[in-house]
């Protein structure tokens, strides 16, 4: 169902010492501050982008003027429990957007945990696995820790860091189109325990998400992040 179950390194692979003290010496707000405000600046974007072509309003009143007082809010937030309940909040909230935007008979309210028991979860889901695996590589390949994150915590945190502020553009736009425009009731078999993607719809979900899912700026993010992390350069998030 999309959900990472490890990592595999080369043969006698042993990550860079300085890379390591680096990232295990970091101040975790240094980073967490420009990660979530850029998580929601993305997510704002593609909602406006969203109202800008639906013709009618998609936003309940205060939601949007409430979601650009979080950002700035993200901006100046001085405890890390502060920037993790926003980000969490304005999530929540996405979703919950998006799910007006899509066709009512595909059953999606709000983005869930697994199992996921409609077919837009579901797509989120192997959207979401494929862009963690791409991002996963490029920080393996950096020497950097997958699982010391600074925004999230737990295994995968830092991927889960970075790809925060890619998911619209890579990702989410190209499953609401699938949802909109591609799926039909034969793509896709919802059950009591979990919904299935057939298996030719996943095909053609898959190929229209390698090509959205853009690995140069994937590799440019990590980049920034390394060398914000060895020589204290400045640090900035990659978004839209």
């Amino acid at each position: 169902d999309g959900t990472p179950v490890g990592c595999l390194t080369p043969y006698g692979y042993q990550p860079d010492e300085a890379v390591r003290l680096a990232q295990e010496r970091a101040a975790p707000h240094r980073f967490a501050q420009p990660l979530a405000t850029a998580g929601l600046q993305s997510r704002l974007l593609l909602l406006e982008e969203l109202y800008g072509h639906a013709g009618q309003d998609v936003f309940y009143a205060g939601e949007l003027d409430f979601l650009h007082q979080a950002r700035e809010e993200l901006g100046v937030s001085v405890t890390m429990e502060e920037l993790r309940r926003l980000s969490r909040l304005t999530v929540d909230m996405y979703y919950e957007i998006l799910s007006r935007t899509l066709p009512p008979e595909l059953g999606f309210r709000r983005r869930t945990i697994r199992p996921y028991l409609d077919p837009v979860n579901a797509m989120f889901s192997l959207g979401y696995a494929m862009l963690y695996g791409n991002c996963c590589v490029s920080l393996v390949g950096a020497h950097l820790n997958p699982d010391l994150g600074m925004l999230h915590e737990g295994a995968g945190s830092l991927v889960y860091d970075l790809i925060e502020s890619q998911k619209a553009t890579m990702v989410d736009r190209t499953v609401l189109r699938f949802a909109r425009d591609e799926v039909s009731e034969g793509d896709y078999e919802c059950g009591e325990k979990r919904c299935y993607l057939d298996g030719n719809f996943s095909a053609r979900l898959v190929a229209a998400l390698r090509d959205s899912i853009d690995q140069s700026r994937i590799d440019a993010q990590v980049h920034i992040l390394r060398d914000a992390l060895l020589t204290n350069a400045e640090f900035h998030v990659l978004y839209w």
